[in-house]
């Protein structure tokens, strides 16, 4: 005879089994006070003279590597510079013939203000410290520059004239980037380094005619990130002029946009939204 005893479960055994089934419960969500922030807490400054060099010379060296992810990397061309906190007359440089993508920290160059290397190997490019030299010396609010030869900055430099302000985006550059149409071949001396400096005055940003662009910033994230806008913005009217007749955004509206959109605070965080997935890849940067 069977024991049916044996096919029975107890109720404790069911109750288990039904549970172990179920997706686990979660506690309530628990809302804190309502809050009101629509921008970024303020960075606070470095501590000492170390490591806001440190600061920059990290920014530095990442610049350099999401220049290479941006297509920013044409042969032996392109320079970023960042000055230094304690000789505000030396600034650091990229290694000539060292490819952005593969820049650390430690490759960086100290170039002092006759253009002789300090810190390094190098050798240094020499239109880096020509064009670079002047800008730093001309406007000391300036920390950091950053020219290349990126494809759409090159193509609309030779169009001869600045961008209008089409997008909310270009409205950052509205009139603060300017023209400097004096190519005379490759920046070997301060001189045509001075005549670049004078053109950008005291904007973010200029067009170098048959050339390409450069921007500069109170920080290394500013001058980077506008120089990665900027190129954006030369795309973005070289796509738009190819399709028809752009409609420019009026005088008064460009110009409050170019309040709202154009700030050194801006721009540091949207580096820094880049900085992080770049480091989390390429740690190497920082050695």
């Amino acid at each position: 005879m069977t024991d049916l005893s044996l096919t029975i479960a107890h109720p404790a055994d069911a109750s288990t089994v039904q549970t172990a089934s179920q997706p686990p419960s979660h506690a309530p969500l628990q809302r804190h006070a309502p809050l009101r922030k629509f921008w970024f807490d303020e960075v606070p400054p470095r501590e000492n003279v170390a490591d806001e060099r440190r600061h920059r010379q990290e920014r530095l060296a990442v610049a350099f590597r999401l220049f290479a992810r941006y297509g920013f990397d044409q042969g032996l061309a392109g320079h970023i510079t960042a000055r230094d906190p304690e000789w505000p007359d030396h600034f650091w440089v990229n290694p000539f013939g060292k490819h952005f993508s593969r820049i650390r920290v430690s490759d960086l160059l100290l170039v002092n203000a006759q253009g002789e290397i300090v810190v390094g190997e190098g050798p240094v490019n020499q239109a880096a410290f020509a064009i670079h030299a002047a800008i730093h010396e001309a406007r000391p609010d300036v920390v950091a520059a950053a020219h290349a030869h990126s494809l759409y900055g090159k193509a609309w430099s030779t169009l001869g004239r600045t961008l209008d302000p089409l997008t909310q985006d270009s409205c950052a550059f509205y009139q603060d980037h300017t023209l400097f149409d004096d190519f005379r071949g490759v920046v070997l001396d301060t001189d045509e380094g001075a005549r670049i400096a004078a053109a950008l005055g005291d904007h973010k940003g200029v067009i170098l005619k048959n050339h390409g662009i450069l921007t500069a910033g109170p920080t290394v994230e500013a001058a980077a990130w506008w120089y990665i806008a900027l190129d954006n913005a030369c795309h973005a009217q070289l796509l738009a002029e190819a399709a028809g007749k752009p409609q420019p955004i009026n005088h008064e509206i460009a110009s409050l946009t170019h309040e709202q959109v154009g700030r050194p605070g801006g721009a540091l965080f949207a580096f820094q939204s880049l900085l992080e997935g770049l480091v989390e890849a390429e740690p190497d940067v920082y050695d």
